[in-house]
């Protein structure tokens, strides 16, 4: 027996169904608390278009969450160490690496 599953998603806005590749799912907080809403590609162009003067006049913020993420094109934790070493900085042989430090090895390349 085949079973299939199929997901149909509806615009949390105006109701109406979204035809695969026509919408989004839109990710956006306020207020401390994070939001997510399905909308069409219309929708979505007109929420971007109405926030556009606040965006433009705020600051953004990384969450403290995506700045400990570790991206693949990161040294390791034993490049910034040498680094540090090599520019007057103590760090120990083994745990993590000061967050001053990591910010320091980024500023300089």
């Amino acid at each position: 027996m085949v079973q299939r599953t199929e997901i149909q998603l509806i615009d949390d806005l105006d109701g109406k169904e979204i035809p695969t590749g026509k919408g989004e799912t839109v990710p956006f907080a306020l207020d401390g608390t994070s939001y997510e809403i399905d909308l069409r590609a219309k929708n979505a162009a007109a929420l971007r278009k109405t926030l556009m003067a606040y965006v433009a006049a705020a600051r953004p913020v990384k969450s403290p969450r995506a700045a400990r993420r570790r991206r693949a094109t990161d040294p390791d934790a034993r490049q910034i160490k040498a680094w540090a070493r090599e520019n007057g900085y103590e760090v120990a042989d083994r745990g993590r690496v000061p967050g001053h430090i990591q910010d320091a090895y980024h500023a300089a390349h």
